[in-house]
């Protein structure tokens, strides 16, 4: 499809980016839920079900970083496509996975899907929707926890329903399909840009592409470990799997509800990081609640949680976008720090396995989280927006090209700019009174 911009066309891409994203988690949050049963049939223990997270969340971080790559070769369109009919044939497989090697080849299969879009889709919106960023990306990181709410909800049921737990997890194959037809229908065809920049390469020479990937990835470690092991820690408990899983679904319900808020209210202002911390805050209720009195109210716990990982992880993509104002080279920041991200998160599920084999408790596993969430909060005090070019910035390149966006304060020049842009210089951005662009000096 041609871009177009009449309303409907737009309308139609919205409703395409709700439905791709809403078909990256349910895979992983159904397994919970339904653990009980599959390690009855499979013979997978506590450690081979973490495998059914940890090898998604290990995919999703190596593609992140060959997703520019990817883009550049097949385009982002034809790479959305490709990765969602994987995805839908990898959860159609599913029906028919008894053994454990078999359902960890399905998630590996699924989660090589799921890394493609979240390497290449960011990059696309912030090209579609330029002005548009926070909210878009609060949308379909809203998306993307909704339907991990779904998988949480629905695929016991329908386990319940059909007698079967393949056919709970399974039946994602049918939303895959939908986003399969409406992303051949109305994604746009891709464009190709005139500006240079900084390569993949060159990026991971920068310290504050590493700081992104640690925030992330300790972030994001929260919640892999929540998907995997929140249910279950509740069935140990007593819970029916229907209703820990109603629990895994609150938490993701929580998260979708922060994802779409709280990038429009942060939009509001260009520093991003009280609304970082705030959420930083409720995780760390949520886990210390988890830990030491989970009995208390659980329903709060999970809801705490999920506010705080909705919220953190809608703002961190936005946070990263913001680093750069061309969509191709904020892309590639983005996917960079998923990609490295992904590789931290995937080990703390089974983590927190390990922690429970050793004291027969998921308490050592959420007190590990609570450090976590202590560290990033430090490292987010270095996201300050007026950083964001010098933080980009590689006196070494020869580039001379657009390098970052940076603030200064409304009415001010471009020579208090170049200050902040350091050995670059600046151009005023006409749709922020209060941002310039740096480039590179050659």
């Amino acid at each position: 499809m041609a871009r177009d911009d009449a309303p409907f066309a737009r309308i139609l891409l919205i409703a395409t980016v709700a439905t791709v994203a809403l078909n990256l988690r349910p895979f992983i949050t159904s397994v919970g839920p339904l653990a009980q049963a599959m390690r009855a049939e499979t013979g997978l223990g506590l450690q081979g079900m973490a495998l059914l997270t940890l090898v998604p969340m290990i995919l999703m971080g190596l593609v992140a970083f060959i997703g520019p790559s990817l883009q550049g070769t097949f385009g982002a369109r034809r790479s959305v496509i490709g990765a969602l009919t994987i995805l839908c044939v990898g959860s159609f497989l599913r029906l028919f996975a008894s053994a454990g090697w078999a359902m960890i080849a399905t998630a590996a299969m699924i989660g090589f899907g799921v890394a493609i879009v979240q390497a290449v889709f960011p990059g696309t919106i912030k090209r579609e929707f330029p002005k548009r960023v926070g909210v878009l990306m609060g949308l379909y990181s809203a998306m993307l926890m909704g339907g991990g709410a779904l998988g949480a909800q629905v695929s016991p049921v329908i386990a319940d329903v059909s007698g079967s737990w393949h056919v709970g997890l399974a039946w994602l194959a049918l939303p895959a399909l939908v986003a399969v037809v409406l992303a051949i229908a109305f994604l746009p065809g891709d464009i190709r840009s005139q500006a240079d920049g900084p390569s993949a390469r060159n990026f991971l020479t920068r310290p504050r592409t590493w700081l992104l990937m640690a925030s992330f990835g300790l972030v994001n470690g929260g919640y892999s470990s929540i998907v995997a092991w929140l249910a279950p820690s509740f069935q140990g408990r007593g819970w029916s799997s229907a209703a820990s899983g109603g629990l895994l679904a609150v938490m993701a319900a929580c998260q979708a509800l922060a994802a779409l808020t709280l990038p429009a209210l942060a939009s509001k202002g260009e520093d991003r990081r009280p609304w970082l911390w705030s959420t930083l805050a409720m995780q760390a209720a949520g886990f210390a609640g988890l830990a030491f009195a989970p009995d208390a109210a659980p329903t709060a716990w999970a809801a705490l949680v999920g506010v705080g990982l909705g919220g953190c992880f809608a703002l961190s993509l936005v946070v990263a976008l913001d680093h750069l104002p061309h969509p191709e080279q904020a892309g590639t920041l983005s996917a960079l720090m998923q990609g490295g991200g992904f590789l931290i998160a995937a080990i703390p599920p089974w983590l927190v396995a390990v922690l429970h084999d050793v004291t027969g408790s998921y308490a050592a596993g959420w007190l590990w989280h609570l450090g976590s969430v202590a560290i990033v909060i430090g490292l987010t005090a270095r996201l300050a927006p007026n950083g964001y070019a010098r933080a980009m910035s590689s006196p070494d390149s020869e580039d001379s090209a657009v390098i970052g966006r940076a603030v200064h304060p409304p009415g001010s020049d471009l020579t208090d700019a170049a200050r902040v842009c350091g050995r670059a210089s600046a151009t005023q951005i006409p749709q922020f009174s209060s941002a310039f662009v740096c480039h590179r000096s050659e």
